[in-house]
């Protein structure tokens, strides 16, 4: 199955390479399309990634002026190509885990029907960008938390669900999510672990005040939609959101 998987990157000359290899490693479980959104990188990013791409031609890379996380999602989508059945994302500080995409991409071969797979993350505070596995002595806590990355979406699903709001300066993934589980997609739960969240001090979820103001906002904005049009599910038993103050102290 083709799967594209979307990877914005801003200044990530340090982590991308990992991020691409952690995909590239995966190759044989899905046909891989990764689209690669530049938002501007003023360091060493893109030759990081141009580097990559002569002997991995699924590598496909797009430059555009900083406009922010969001827009570069929103790029990413436009570059989805007709083929592609299943889409998901990495961030370019983050690694995607062995064996992920084997067994949630086997899930949609099973089951056509299928819209959604959601699966857990880990967050780690030292992985050994040889192994691309977290490293004995690190810290980590696993969840079902609030992360892109966790989600694979069959093609129709993006189709419905739309872009991504370019109002938010942070939370524009929760409320991606809350609007696809709203619309009541056909998805399961996985326990597979579907990324390794990489804890450092450049992670934008630093700046607490704005990531709180914006997760709420996300939240309000799901109420509003729900109260607005009943049709729209609500949103139950999926993530562990009372995990979010063990997700800080990591």
């Amino acid at each position: 199955m083709r799967l594209s998987v979307i990877m914005p990157v801003y200044n990530r000359e340090a982590y991308v390479g990992a991020a691409l290899r952690s995909l590239l490693r995966q190759a044989d479980a899905a046909d891989l399309d990764i689209i690669v959104i530049d938002d501007g990188s003023t360091d060493g990013s893109v030759e990081a990634v141009r580097a990559m791409m002569d002997d991995h031609s699924c590598i496909r890379l797009f430059r555009q002026d900083n406009m922010g996380v969001t827009r570069a999602r929103n790029s990413g989508l436009r570059q989805l190509k007709p083929e592609a059945e299943l889409v998901s994302f990495l961030d370019s500080d983050d690694i995607s885990p062995a064996g992920r995409f084997g067994a949630d991409v086997e899930l949609f071969r099973k089951n056509p029907d299928l819209d959604l797979t959601y699966s857990r993350m880990m967050l780690v505070d030292k992985i050994d960008d040889g192994t691309l596995e977290p490293m004995a002595d690190s810290n980590s806590i696993t969840v079902r938390g609030i992360h892109l990355s966790a989600a694979i979406f069959a093609r129709r699903l993006v189709a419905r669900i739309g872009d991504f709001d370019e109002d938010f300066v942070q939370a524009e993934d929760t409320d991606y999510l809350l609007r696809g589980f709203e619309i009541g997609p056909r998805y399961v739960l996985p326990d597979t672990v579907a990324l390794y969240y990489r804890r450092h001090a450049g992670n934008m979820t630093r700046q607490e005040d704005v990531q709180s103001r914006e997760f709420l906002r996300a939240i309000y904005k799901s109420m509003k939609r729900r109260k607005a049009d009943p049709s729209l599910r609500p949103i139950e038993g999926i993530f562990e959101l009372d995990k979010l103050s063990d997700w800080r102290a990591l």
